[in-house]
């Protein structure tokens, strides 16, 4: 893989506590857009998924949203995305964005961001994919995931490269620098990451 064409964001449908998650999430709605990369997202328009897809819309990027229907009908569905992809159900949701991007991106959110990260990874783990995967600790929301993989690995449950499998960064910047540094596939057996 030598280029980057689509980005997988997984992130809230709310808009958290904070300011600065929905500042984070413009932010790179905007560094997409600078960059030409494609948005593939969850398909919402609540919360900081929604205020990414609108920065992309607004900058003329390309969003691809994937919503399961009972979420659609529930009128979240994004009406003014590029292309809203309509599935049956959450599995297929996350095998259709997973199959679209290139790489993924993780922002703040609650369960359902947790639930999608670490499928990333575990697959990631599995050697069922090399995309990169980066987690944006905005404001430190994320800064106990370290700690919760650590607690995992010397638990006896995780090989100690579990901390490559993604990259924990503090800024939009670093996001990109990150995915480009992990664009070539890691050929490492997968038993070594078990």
């Amino acid at each position: 893989m030598s280029n980057l064409y689509s980005i997988a964001v997984y992130c809230g449908s709310r808009v958290g506590a904070s300011p600065a998650y929905a500042d984070a999430a413009r932010d790179l709605g905007r560094g997409m857009v600078a960059r030409g990369v494609d948005l593939v997202f969850g398909g919402g328009s609540d919360g900081i998924m929604g205020e990414l897809a609108d920065t992309v819309l607004r900058g003329g990027g390309k969003v691809t949203g994937v919503i399961p229907h009972f979420l659609d009908e529930l009128e979240v569905g994004h009406k003014s995305v590029t292309e809203l992809i309509r599935v049956d159900n959450m599995h297929i949701r996350k095998a259709t964005m997973f199959d679209r991007a290139d790489a993924f991106v993780i922002l703040p959110g609650g369960l359902g961001t947790l639930e999608e990260f670490f499928e990333v990874v575990a697959w990631k783990q599995l050697n069922l994919h090399q995309k990169p995967i980066v987690v944006l600790n905005v404001a430190g929301c994320w800064s106990r995931l370290t700690d919760l993989t650590n607690d995992i690995m010397m638990a006896g449950f995780a090989h100690e490269n579990i901390a490559g499998l993604y990259r924990m960064v503090e800024t939009v910047d670093d996001i990109f620098r990150a995915i480009s540094e992990t664009l070539t596939p890691d050929h490492r057996p997968a038993v070594e990451r078990l």
